[in-house]
């Protein structure tokens, strides 16, 4: 079994249809889902990505970061469905998750019994203290309060 974490908190998997491994992609159908992992190309999604009802992207272990950079470039090809981050993903990475892409992550039963879902909610405002904020100006005062 397994955790759904979104800004809301934890949930169940709500997604019904089957998430097929990239190495399946040709019995994929309308509303499937696709598992990618570090070392397949995203760009072989291309052609399907108007037609998946989520793209799974697999994170082997917290320190392999592979799994940002897959969720980015899928978002940089196009696909605006559902994204998803899976494995043994910890709470302090989850504003990274959104940032690159992510809509939710998915993990295991035992990480959610050892980072209860307040952990999680206390990094669900995951825009709050992102660097390209303050360089917008958002949050751009000096520590004597004027505006720089």
């Amino acid at each position: 079994m397994s955790v759904i974490v979104t800004d809301r908190g934890f949930g169940p998997d709500d997604f019904a249809g089957p998430v097929r491994p990239l190495a399946e992609l040709d019995r994929l159908e309308e509303g499937d889902g696709v598992e990618i992992a570090p070392g397949d190309d995203p760009s072989e999604l291309v052609g399907t990505l108007g037609q998946l009802g989520l793209v799974r992207v697999r994170f082997p272990s917290f320190s392999d970061g592979r799994g940002f950079t897959l969720g980015r470039d899928l978002r940089r090809l196009g696909f605006r469905g559902r994204l998803r981050a899976a494995g043994p993903i910890l709470a302090d990475q989850y504003p990274m998750c959104r940032r690159a892409g992510f809509d939710e992550v998915e993990i295991p039963d035992d990480l959610a019994a050892r980072q209860p879902e307040a952990q999680w909610l206390a990094r669900a405002d995951w825009r709050r203290g992102d660097y390209r904020d303050r360089l917008r100006g958002s949050a751009a005062l000096s520590p004597g309060g004027a505006s720089r």
